[in-house]
């Protein structure tokens, strides 16, 4: 038995009851990494405990419906049921807040949703590392070291009870100083800052919150993901310039980023919420907010796209080793080739058909092309445009504050055909 290295799962060591386990022997014996690898970081912390016990929530973040009518329940409808009792201005002050709606029954359900599609398409990841053997051997140990600091720190008690304490000091203040005190709404009324309805306590102090609470658990999470991949890039990769994904075999890194689509469509809407607000009720234009929309958009995808360059320098580093590895076998198959049919007494037709030299050269040709063309990036046009689509994508309907449904959808079809 080696004191290192990989067991492959069919081997005749490899232990046979469990066949898809691929073991890590170091020092102490066999320890099965089978666990680690399958890393998510959506899953864990206090608060999915809480939703596991509470039943909204199964092991791997099943009952998504029970989820999203929580979250609608508790955010929502005490504002509508509240509100109701309050006179007719109120009520109408209130289902005209375009805003409050689009926050709390379309972003705020995808923010809950997109838990399962980025715990679904994440925790393959750290998997794909191993499987596609871009991790080598000596660099095991501290790919299992990145995993277990990801996990500690995702399911820290501590940074979750930090966020709800952040909510209710900073969140609450920024929350308040934009909030419309001085005048009569559906949530507060004239005559003082905290002179609030019913329906405006809950708004400030539960919907609000529990809104913040979810961004920010969100951002966090993001933070646990790249911090996890920026350990991941510190290691001695086995980047291959010849894959035929054009990125060294890190082409999936790229198509991970999909999964975060829904924060992205979420953060839209709650954008489109705030400029339909202060289209109808400001008078303002929506082309007065062009360059917020265009900034908020760049923001958000180089938010999500910008940190994967972390392993541009290795991609880098592996394109010009391979540009300068299969040139000089190039040169040396070429020389060679040349000394056998060119400069040598020449062949017979005959005996060059089919030649199994003439079909080297062309492959050697073309993974000298694939090396070539070779980006240095994980990720391509192809996900900058959808993240942008995503995300702009809730804002189209304010189109409609400029172009009549017939205009708009003309427009449309003129782009597309």
């Amino acid at each position: 038995m080696p004191t290192s290295g990989w067991i492959e799962p069919n081997s005749p060591q490899a232990p046979q009851t469990q066949p898809a386990v691929r073991v890590f022997d170091k020092a102490k014996g066999l320890a099965l990494v089978e666990d680690s690898l399958d890393f998510s970081p959506v899953l864990g912390g206090p608060i999915f405990q809480l939703l596991r016990r509470s039943h909204l929530s199964g092991d791997a973040l099943e009952l998504l419906y029970r989820r999203v009518i929580a979250v609608a329940l508790i955010a929502w409808s005490p504002l509508l049921l509240l509100v109701m009792r309050a006179p007719a201005s109120s009520r109408d002050s209130f289902i005209h807040d375009v805003e409050v709606h689009v926050r709390f029954l379309i972003a705020l359900p995808v923010l809950i949703a997109a838990e399962r599609i980025v715990h679904s398409r994440i925790r393959a990841v750290a998997r794909r590392f191993v499987d596609q053997r871009l991790i080598v051997p000596d660099d095991m140990p501290n790919f299992l070291r990145a995993i277990d600091s990801a996990v500690r720190l995702r399911n820290s008690v501590i940074v979750e009870i930090g966020l709800i304490v952040f909510v209710y000091s900073v969140g609450l203040w920024v929350w308040n100083s934009r909030l419309a005190f001085g005048a009569s709404t559906w949530y507060s009324m004239s005559g003082g800052r905290w002179n609030l309805t019913p329906a405006g306590y809950w708004y400030v102090f539960v919907s609000i919150p529990l809104l913040q609470f979810v961004l920010l658990r969100w951002y966090f999470r993001l933070f646990v993901w790249f911090r996890f991949l920026w350990h991941v890039s510190k290691l001695n990769l086995h980047l291959v310039p010849t894959h035929p994904d054009r990125r060294a075999g890190l082409g999936f890194l790229g198509r991970t980023v999909y999964a975060y689509s829904p924060i992205l469509f979420a953060q839209g809407a709650m954008l489109c919420g705030l400029v339909a607000s202060r289209i109808l009720y400001t008078g303002a234009k929506l082309v007065s907010f062009k360059l917020q929309i265009i900034g908020f958009i760049v923001f958000f995808v180089c938010a999500i796209l910008g940190p994967l360059l972390m392993f541009t320098p290795k991609m880098a580093a592996a394109k010009r080793k391979g540009l300068a590895d299969y040139g000089l076998l190039a040169q040396r198959y070429v020389d060679d080739f040349e000394g056998r049919w060119i400069t040598r007494e020449s062949q017979t037709s005959e005996q060059l058909l089919g030649s199994a030299d003439i079909q080297s050269l062309a492959d050697l040709g073309n993974s000298f092309e694939i090396v070539r063309e070779m980006k240095p990036l994980p990720f391509g046009v192809d996900e900058i445009t959808r993240l942008a689509v995503v995300t702009a994508v809730p804002l189209f309907p304010l189109l409609l504050t400029i172009f009549s449904a017939e205009e708009l959808v003309m427009r449309v079809i003129r782009v597309l055909f």
